[in-house]
């Protein structure tokens, strides 16, 4: 039998999402959890494989399993065997031919940046920080010249190990409320640190040390070190997992979380 779950956490103290010899991972702990509940090995895939004090609200995931338990069994006895900061949402029998990863259509992630010339202290492993005023509308048309079909090598980390640099980002915008900004992109799949490389690239052109067209010069270009610093992960969410209806997921629960204003 195929279980799906949906998962919530709050990543600053694992080490990423995908397994690690430390066992410190969020895989880890849900594998863990669920096998305590199940009495036997269990082994999760998940959708995405977030980083290093990155967080989720809307990460989905499926294992294997010959042993039955009732629904909420998966749900209420795992997260009594995981630390606070990860919860399993829901849990639902899937066909056998849902995988988590393969079967989603698109990832949405946002960022949230805290920009205020002191440091934040109680969003300190929730939001990035930039100390300078920034040009939310330079900071726009530069994200304008991302959305489409586009190779992302300028924007896709040294380590990445995705085949391709080529993504489509179907959506991507910026808003504000009051100190902090929101970046907000909904892409096919997303290449390793692309989201946060593109917040620090963005962040160059709000603060006036280039023009907006830079962002699609970087693009043309498919040079990583002509692109600005990769940003902090505490600000990075994945937000939702986008499958197609006949899988029949459950809902993920609304919710603001320590990001503020955020809402899943």
């Amino acid at each position: 039998m195929r279980i799906a779950v949906g998962i919530s956490y709050e990543g600053s103290p694992f080490e990423g999402w995908q397994s690690q010899p430390s066992g410190n991972t969020v895989q880890d702990c849900v594998e863990r959890a669920l096998q305590a509940v199940a009495g036997v090995p269990v082994r999760i895939a998940g959708a995405g494989r977030t980083d290093t004090g990155v967080h989720a609200v809307g990460q989905v995931a499926h294992f294997d399993c010959d042993v039955e338990r009732p629904d909420s069994a998966w749900v209420r006895g795992g997260n009594s065997h995981l630390p606070p900061e990860i919860a399993i949402q829901w849990a639902t029998p899937v066909d056998q031919q849902f995988h988590a990863r393969f079967s989603a259509l698109a990832r949405s992630y946002r960022y949230v940046l805290y920009n205020h010339a002191v440091r934040p202290a109680l969003a300190s492993r929730h939001a990035g920080w930039f100390h300078l005023p920034l040009d939310l509308d330079a900071m726009r048309s530069g994200l304008a010249h991302l959305t489409g079909r586009h190779d992302f090598t300028s924007f896709r980390s040294s380590q990445c190990q995705a085949a391709s640099p080529i993504r489509t980002i179907e959506q991507a915008t910026i808003s504000s409320m009051g100190p902090y900004v929101f970046f907000d992109m909904t892409a096919d799949a997303f290449l390793h640190h692309m989201v946060r490389n593109i917040v620090g690239t963005l962040i160059y052109v709000g603060k006036g040390r280039f023009p907006a067209d830079w962002v699609g010069e970087l693009v043309e270009t498919r040079d990583r070190s002509k692109a600005a610093p990769t940003i902090s992960p505490a600000g990075l969410y994945l937000r939702a997992v986008r499958y197609a209806p006949e899988w029949n997921l459950p809902e993920f629960a609304r919710m603001i979380d320590p990001s503020m204003g955020m809402r899943a």
